[in-house]
């Protein structure tokens, strides 16, 4: 005896042909990428951004030419096995030094990304910093964001032509350099200054020399935030060590909204207005091109440049500071002043990390 077929029945879905007249529309999977125009902004964290790439830059140019008992201070002769920092001699058995200071690296990244969130990315990551770099040496040649938004719509010229051509020259020069000084590290800078000026050097040093000027180029002076925003993972794995006790630029939604335009002499709460003048210039001065008035994204670096321009729009206008600042989403939900925000810090997350 056959036994019955209890499943329901499947329904059947028309099929829909695609129309081939001249209405048929492409719809892409994909945004088209948007060159974005960094606005240049002064403030607090500005300066403290440009602190940090003359820290930065004066460490990695300079330690090369340190000496240290008659032999350089910082090498990694790799043909000799031998690594030298300062007065310190490291050999490949000793390998095991190595692997606990990249333990205890990436344990102080977590610790560091729990309490302060992504500052490194903000003012320290090589990333940035060339990019900061990149942007002051196209601003010399182009100008600021208007004007360089202007002259990439303008027509060919000679001013453009002129412009273009001395900012790529410029760019492709401190990328040579930053790759000469790369390869420094491996091969005794003196030596090797001495090779090139005798057009003496060897393929692999000028191998490496435009390998890591390539890296430099590219990387700073065309793909820059999209590095960060897709070819870092750091912004995709940041969440898993985020909480709301960790630090992050905030946009005061109660105080800014409903956001709109307005005279200076005008008073907000007649009109029915929050602090935020709608100005956009937060928009503006991001590298990475985001709203932060949105919320929180994975593509804020944290380098506080909507908080600078921000502050120096309210001063303009005469409200206080702090729409757009430094802080946590516990500070801002329960009302917290800032030593109420610092005590959160000793967390058990924390902790645990340290």
């Amino acid at each position: 005896m056959s036994i019955p077929d209890q499943r329901p029945p499947r329904s059947v879905i028309p099929i829909t042909p695609v129309p081939t007249d001249g209405d048929a529309e492409l719809v892409s999977l994909y945004q088209a990428h948007q060159k974005i125009y960094p606005r240049s902004v002064q403030g607090v964290f500005a300066r403290w951004r440009w602190l940090m790439v003359v820290i930065t830059q004066l460490v990695f140019y300079g330690l090369p030419w340190l000496e240290w008992g008659q032999r350089q201070a910082v090498l990694f002769d790799l043909g000799a096995r031998r690594f030298y920092i300062f007065g310190l001699v490291l050999y490949p058995q000793d390998f095991i030094y190595l692997t606990a200071l990249l333990v205890i690296s990436a344990l102080s990244l977590f610790l560091f990304t729990a309490v302060a969130g992504r500052l490194w990315c903000g003012f320290a990551c090589p990333q940035t910093v060339y990019t900061e770099i990149f942007i002051w040496i196209e601003r010399q040649f182009e100008g600021d964001r208007s004007a360089r938004m202007r002259l990439d719509a303008a027509p060919l010229s000679f001013n453009k032509v002129w412009r273009k051509t001395g900012k790529q020259l410029a760019w492709i020069v401190f990328s040579l350099w930053t790759g000469f000084t790369f390869v420094g590290y491996f091969t005794p800078i003196r030596e090797l200054t001495a090779s090139i000026l005798s057009l003496g050097f060897g393929p692999w040093e000028i191998f490496w020399i435009l390998f890591y000027s390539f890296a430099t180029y590219g990387n700073a002076g065309f793909m820059r935030e999209q590095v960060c925003k897709y070819m870092c993972p750091y912004a995709r794995f940041q969440s898993a060590m985020f909480d709301k006790d960790t630090l992050i630029v905030t946009y005061d939604e109660a105080r800014g909204e409903p956001r709109g335009a307005r005279s200076k002499k005008a008073d907000p709460q007649a009109l029915g207005l929050g602090s935020c003048v709608d100005c956009t210039l937060c928009v503006q001065v991001c590298p990475t091109g985001i709203d932060i008035r949105k919320g929180l994204q994975y593509e804020c670096i944290g380098c506080g440049a909507c908080v600078d321009v921000c502050d120096n729009v309210m001063d303009k206008v005469g409200y206080p500071r702090g729409l757009i600042k430094f802080s946590t989403q516990n500070a801002m939900d329960k009302g917290w002043n800032w030593a109420q925000t610092v005590r959160r810090i000793f967390r058990p997350r924390v902790l645990v990390y340290t």
